[in-house]
């Protein structure tokens, strides 16, 4: 028996580069409310007392910087001056100007949309959770909105908006067995003792999420560099677009390199990511294979894919040249196309500036829709 283990993180809605995703987003969304053309690439820094948004935004709308992104770090939780970071005194900065005229013209065509930039993206299925996403991931993410809940019911009031979790899974041949270690580093009142507050984290995070991994010989660290007061933009500078892979796979598979959040759906790094998931879940939805991993290119201005690569890791019938054929038969792959069939220009996309953007059951990209269709290729 081989035994690996293997390790994923999330972070908190108030760790300061989720915040400023959530900010980028939140900018995006109100765009195309207003104006479902828009065109945005928002980005968002954030430390002690100061917000500054900047970027390029082409839209019929008006945004109010100000008042949307201060009402994004009130629904966090970061609401009084003693918690590092508040909604009604920290400054907000903004510089945005138009989209570059040649970028424009290059992604704009009489009939079909180019790709707004070039660049890889990665989509990733597999079944190893009901929602055919990796363990580590879809748990570290199960902590992190723990954390969060039960800091804004009540039920742990002594928590505070930043926190981080990492889950390791030990694997035996390939297959999840127990939770090797957990990690969970969060923002708490100064009140509360270190040993009191891991006891509480345990009981009313850890072994609610956790329950059916855990076991006499999981290892955890509770805040294991001691407490942690200072969080938010005082204790680390935020940044849009510094968690790529917790809004992915969290290292299971890999990343293009580009960031999702303040970015309209013409930018592939967000649309053809979403598209390589769409295609990647339903064909192991539809049993075509156990995991699936698909890599789709582009050039910027040009519409068709510069390249399509499947990888089923051996657990297919399928060769990758069979599946490549299968996705471009029945799938959107051209940007317009993406956008068009996942309905990719509705203002959806703050919620997906946290907890991931892979593994919900809210967004077009996450639909098995293709399963019927897929099933008459199974060997």
């Amino acid at each position: 028996m081989t035994t690996t283990l293997f390790t994923s993180e999330s972070v908190t809605e108030g760790h300061p580069d989720k915040i400023c995703d959530q900010i980028s987003d939140a900018v995006l969304d109100e765009a195309l409310r207003q104006d479902p053309n828009s065109r945005v690439a928002v980005e968002c820094a954030a430390k002690t007392g100061l917000i500054f948004l900047f970027g390029e935004m082409t839209t019929n709308g008006y945004v109010d910087f100000q008042s949307l992104a201060r009402n994004v770090v009130k629904k966090i939780g970061y609401t009084r001056a003693k918690f590092g970071f508040d909604y009604e005194t920290c400054g907000v900065i903004s510089s945005i100007s138009e989209q570059s005229p040649e970028i424009s013209h290059a992604v704009k065509h009489d009939h079909e949309i180019g790709a707004g930039d070039q660049g890889m993206m990665f989509g990733y299925a597999c079944t190893e959770t009901p929602e055919l996403m990796p363990l580590p991931i879809m748990l570290a993410h199960g902590l992190t909105k723990k954390l969060a809940e039960v800091r804004k019911d009540g039920t742990f009031p002594e928590l505070r908006p930043d926190g981080k979790s990492q889950v390791t899974v030990e694997y035996h041949d390939g297959k999840a067995k127990r939770v090797h270690t957990v990690v969970i580093s969060t923002q708490h009142d100064p009140n509360i003792s270190q040993e009191e507050l891991a006891k509480l984290v345990k009981k009313r995070v850890i072994g609610p999420v956790l329950k059916d991994w855990l076991d006499a010989k999981t290892i955890y660290h509770i805040n294991p560099s001691g407490s942690f007061i200072m969080g938010g933009p005082q204790g680390d500078a935020g940044l849009t677009g510094r968690k790529i892979i917790v809004d992915t796979y969290g290292g299971y598979a890999p990343h293009g390199g580009g960031c999702f959040s303040g970015k309209d759906p013409s930018k592939v790094d967000r649309s053809g990511a979403y598209a390589a998931r769409y295609m990647a879940k339903n064909i192991v939805a539809a049993g075509l294979a156990e995991k699936c991993q698909i890599e789709i290119s582009y050039a910027i201005g040009i519409a068709e894919p510069v390249s399509i690569l499947v990888e089923t890791f051996r657990t297919s019938t399928l060769s990758s040249e069979e599946l490549e054929k299968i996705i471009r038969e029945n799938f959107p792959i051209k940007p317009g196309d993406i956008i068009r069939e996942l309905e990719l220009r509705l203002p959806i996309y703050l919620k997906t500036a946290t907890y991931g953007h892979f593994g919900r059951d809210d967004v077009s990209w996450e639909k098995t829709d293709r399963v019927d269709v897929l099933r008459k290729y199974v060997k």
